[in-house]
């Protein structure tokens, strides 16, 4: 069977080209074989189900353990009325797995059918269950964030827990360890339908180990997705720099990353005459990405849309450029963090380039809505070799400023400046290049936006004018990018917020650099 990359579901090694999930399965593996509880919490599309499928084959493979695998997903309300209709939702799920999985058990658990009335009868029965086999028994569920509202599941989550502090006794023994997964961390879950001097709103799975294992694919675990693909379908690809590449833009999300792969290999490569992987492919990839609308990039939205103080935080990092500290008891970026929003380096961070350009170009069509609409100068700044004119854009941005906008108070600008120059430029890259922010990490400066457009690339700063000495700073900041990213030639707006400011324009020569600076 010819394998695919594969973007939906379960991924086969037999169907699909895949990351290398080793080291990740040997951490999971060492948590279940410790008896660890835990919560595998990561956002949609993140490989959770996938790793209880492989979690499922390295245990069936051990004589020494029996899992039990459940999923919580497509659940009727009707099994969350009580706990009596819940528990008996759980021993339908169990006798199911089990006449397929291990037969043996099958008849004592069709038995308990009847006997199972409550939680503390299914209580019983998980140990009676237990001291049934010699082997270590490892409870497995998918999809929990759907029951995580009920009083019935927190119940049984209760049960569980006083189980496990009291697993030593023969009259409670129970699960060896137990693996949830789920979006949220339901670790920290707290019943919010009682009130909050009832002691069931402490969390009833406080007892669970942190899950700490890297879900992210780094380039050394995307190489050898790429070598057997290549090998495969006789492609030739620059295995290490594509890598490195695909991790670039995606920090590792193996949906991003999947994604990628599947559109070069079965859109791209078709077209071409050579059988070839190049960068210029992966760029057009992401070029079409950021332009379709897909599950993940309509989650992403959606948790913005819900949380307003999420959008606002978001905003403030994107649009604004503010850099926002790291703090783990902000529940706000606890949440980013959550729905794959956020990653964290010292400082809050949009945790991929792709979700920084797909967000950037959210933040500001929705921005712009409320402000004047910007002209549409598509096409007009178009120069030979697919370049852009970028003094003309700059120039005719200025000109916009100064006929729309130079009434306008200081603190609009501040706060509206950089959402006019992004929504100016969008109907100008017209889906053939994008704008992005980039910091350098070794110098952790802010770069206000890089451009690229089809394979050129401009450098462009935004700065509020602080007086000449500030100037002087930002004119070596931005010449100190430049070298770094190989230009000769950067771009400079100055907001300037003076009421006697002049709407100049001029070349500047800096530190071996042609700088094109206007000021609006």
């Amino acid at each position: 069977m010819k394998k695919k990359f594969n973007i939906t579901g379960l991924c086969y090694p037999s169907k699909h080209y895949m990351m290398d999930v080793e080291q990740k399965m040997r951490e999971v593996m060492e948590m279940v074989e410790s008896g660890e509880y835990f919560v595998i919490n990561r956002p949609r599309q993140y490989g959770k189900t996938t790793t209880l499928y492989f979690l499922e084959k390295v245990l069936n493979k051990s004589s020494d353990y029996i899992p039990i695998k459940m999923n919580f997903q497509g659940i009727d309300d009707s099994a969350y009325v009580s706990d009596k209709a819940f528990t008996q939702m759980l021993i339908r799920q169990l006798v199911h797995f089990l006449e397929f999985e291990v037969p043996q058990l099958t008849a004592f658990t069709q038995a308990a059918k009847k006997e199972v009335k409550d939680l503390q009868d299914f209580s019983s029965f998980i140990t009676k269950f237990v001291h049934k086999t010699n082997k270590r028994i490892i409870l497995i569920i998918d999809e929990v964030d759907a029951s995580t509202n009920y009083e019935p599941f927190i119940n049984f989550l209760g049960m569980l827990r006083t189980k496990y502090l009291n697993r030593y006794a023969r009259q409670n023994a129970t699960f060896h360890s137990i693996v949830l997964a789920g979006v949220h961390d339901i670790k920290t879950l707290k019943y919010k339908i009682r009130p909050y001097s009832d002691s069931k709103y402490l969390s009833p799975w406080n007892i669970a180990s942190d899950f700490e294992v890297r879900m992210s694919f780094n380039p050394t675990e995307i190489a050898p997705m790429l070598q057997e693909y290549a090998e495969a379908e006789k492609v030739k690809i620059d295995i290490e720099e594509m890598s490195e590449q695909l991790y670039h833009h995606t920090s590792g999300y193996p949906f991003l990353v999947s994604k990628l792969c599947k559109t070069i290999a079965e859109k791209l490569v078709p077209k071409k005459a050579e059988r070839t992987w190049t960068p210029a492919d992966l760029a057009e990839a992401i070029r079409l990405l950021l332009r379709e609308n897909n599950t993940n990039f309509d989650s992403l939205i959606k948790n913005l849309e819900n949380n307003q103080d999420l959008y606002q935080l978001v905003h403030r990092i994107i649009i604004n450029g503010e850099n926002v500290p790291f703090n783990p008891d902000e529940p706000i970026i606890h949440l980013g963090r959550m729905y794959g929003i956020f990653k964290l380096n010292g400082r809050v961070k949009i945790h991929n380039r792709i979700y920084e350009q797909r967000l950037y170009n959210y933040l500001t069509a929705k921005a712009v809505v409320s402000l004047k609409a910007t002209p549409d100068y598509g096409g007009h700044f178009l120069l030979d070799n697919n370049q852009l004119e970028m003094e003309a854009v700059l120039l005719k941005f200025q000109q916009f400023m100064k006929e729309q906008y130079s009434l306008k108070s200081i603190d609009f600008l501040e706060h509206h400046g950089r959402i006019l120059f992004l929504a100016f430029l969008s109907p100008i890259l017209n889906g053939h290049g994008f704008a992005f922010r980039e910091v350098q990490t070794s110098l952790e400066k802010r770069l206000d936006v890089i451009v690229t457009y089809f394979q050129h690339q401009y450098i462009i700063e935004l700065k509020q004018w602080y007086g000449a000495k500030a100037h002087e700073k930002g004119l070596d900041q931005l010449a100190d990018y430049l070298t770094i990213h190989t230009q000769k030639k950067g771009f400079l707006i100055i907001f300037d917020k003076r009421k006697n400011k002049e709407w100049i324009q001029k070349t500047i020569s800096h530190k071996g650099k042609s700088i094109f600076a206007v000021w609006v």
